[in-house]
């Protein structure tokens, strides 16, 4: 029998959530301390859909870029997005204006919506309808109401997130409506979240972080994310006690800074559940540094186009299970394989390959680059080393593309940052390979010392060959006061490569 009823939209939370918690703050934009309701964003994620529909024609599947710094109105076109059908592309404001355009010209959007700042960039770009930002304020509390409700299903796209292109022209990974709902579960699931939880989000929304590691959960839960539009180490310590934060997250250099802020030792942070760390393994000393302030550390894994909450290691086994990024996560089937694609036992590193409903249909009008990265079983393969111990928790060694070979010996650079870290004078560590005319390849240490200490390069090396073999050594060691930095926080290891390179061709 034939139905005449509205197509159910399964995709659209704040319309639900707007009925179970009306009241309850969802967003508040620290720089100024305006705040957002569910019911608030869901009226305006509404009128917004409405006036970007009537004015710009905007269909289901096009795609709106957005060339801003972080503010409300992402999140104001994310609800609206969810429930007009509409792709949203976040664009790397730090991105050189030919970079740029060439995500302009791979997702074609339909209308380019930018800040005051990039007026000019965007004009280039190529996009025949532009919207300031400030545009979007005013449409969303016009109280316009959708005439049209298209079906929005979860296998629809509702993101388009560039990789870094690390090795060639950024990919855009395709998110889809289920992702995100999948992701929500497993971090609901495995980070224990309640409707009372707090967090904020400096993370860039050109990234996947900025979205999923804890903004769209929350979204779906009814937890409360104080948005800030920069990561301010001191600023967030403050809201830890004003706001009552009780989950604080980020990339091991940023729980680094705060630890290292003047204002950490003298704030309460008795709110704080604990604290959600990835992208790359925290150093012990820092684990027992926030130990000691009563906040546990609970390590994770992900990637953007899987989900990003991938792994979790629970906090009890922080210390426990150090180096390691846990259990695979709810929703998420995992193997790891050598290069015929065989499974390997227990303590061997391979390549780790996820499944499951938290995976990407693929690659933004690139087919080739998926069908290499997703098998024919739905298999992706990430370029991840890793080994699983006896126990069943996983541990990172490092890239595919990271690893390099000296004398015929794979080296994983992981493993040496590791040993690296753990000498009582180093502060931070990272390790590249780099051409040798006799070894093929050989390890170049990039090392930050610790305030007021010293070591030679001759020193390093000697106690590197205590610890590892004697291949694995790193045959270079450089001294720097900071390591280069990436838009997410993590070491920029091409930037390393290339000062390498610079130094040893001098």
């Amino acid at each position: 029998m034939k139905s005449d009823r509205q197509p159910f939209i399964r995709t659209d939370w704040l319309e639900r959530n707007a009925q179970y918690w009306p009241e309850r703050p969802a967003l508040t934009w620290v720089p100024t301390g305006e705040r957002w309701t569910f019911a608030r964003l869901h009226d305006e994620g509404e009128a917004l859909a409405a006036v970007l529909t009537a004015q710009f024609d905007v269909q289901k599947g096009d795609r709106i870029a957005v060339l801003a710094e972080n503010r409300p109105e992402h999140v104001l076109l994310f609800v609206a997005c969810q429930k007009a059908g509409w792709i949203l592309v976040p664009l790397n404001y730090r991105l050189a204006a030919p970079e740029l355009a060439y995500q302009v010209a791979d997702s074609t959007p339909a209308l380019l919506v930018y800040d005051a700042p990039y007026t000019d960039v965007a004009r280039t770009l190529g996009v025949d309808a532009l919207l300031p930002l400030e545009t979007v304020r005013t449409f969303a509390r016009s109280g316009a109401q959708r005439k049209v409700r298209p079906a929005v299903h979860l296998e629809d796209p509702l993101m388009i997130l560039y990789t870094s292109g690390t090795t060639g022209r950024p990919k855009g990974a395709i998110i889809t409506h289920g992702m995100i709902a999948w992701n929500a579960f497993n971090t609901i699931h495995r980070l224990d979240l309640t409707s009372q939880d707090v967090s904020f989000n400096a993370a860039p929304f050109y990234h996947t972080g900025g979205w999923n590691v804890l903004l769209t959960p929350f979204l779906f839960k009814g937890g409360h994310t104080y948005l800030l539009d920069r990561f301010d180490p001191g600023q967030i310590l403050q809201l830890c006690e004003e706001a009552g934060i009780t989950i604080l997250w980020g990339v091991p250099t940023m729980l680094r800074m705060l630890a290292e802020h003047p204002r950490f030792e003298r704030t309460s942070l008795s709110t704080v559940r604990y604290a959600v760390v990835g992208g790359e393994a925290m150093p012990e000393p820092l684990i027992r540094r926030w130990h000691a302030k009563g906040v546990p550390i609970r390590q994770g894994f992900g990637m953007t186009e899987v989900g990003v909450n991938c792994f979790s290691l629970s906090e009890a086994d922080a210390l426990r299970k150090i180096g390691s990024i846990g259990l695979p996560n709810f929703y998420v089937e995992v193997r790891v394989v050598d290069e015929q694609g065989r499974e390997v036992g227990v303590d061997t590193v391979g390549e780790l390959l996820m499944r499951g409903p938290v995976v990407t249909p693929g690659y933004w009008q690139r087919p080739e680059a998926t069908a290499e990265a997703i098998d024919a079983a739905g298999w992706f393969h990430t370029g991840d080393l890793v080994r699983q111990d006896a126990d069943g928790y996983f541990y990172v060694v490092g890239r595919k593309k990271d690893m390099y070979i000296s004398g015929g010996e794979n080296v994983y650079p992981a493993e040496v940052e590791a040993v690296l870290r753990r000498h009582p004078d180093v502060a931070e560590a990272a390790v590249v390979g780099v051409p040798d005319p006799k070894w093929g390849e050989t390890g170049a240490a990039f090392l930050v010392l610790k305030p007021g200490r010293t070591l030679t390069a001759e020193a390093v090396q000697a106690y590197c060959r205590t610890q590892l073999a004697g291949y694995k050594v790193p045959r270079h060691v450089f001294f720097l006061e900071t390591l280069p930095l990436g838009p997410t926080g993590k070491c920029d290891k091409r930037a390393l490569r290339a000062q390498a390179l610079n130094r040893l061709n001098q």
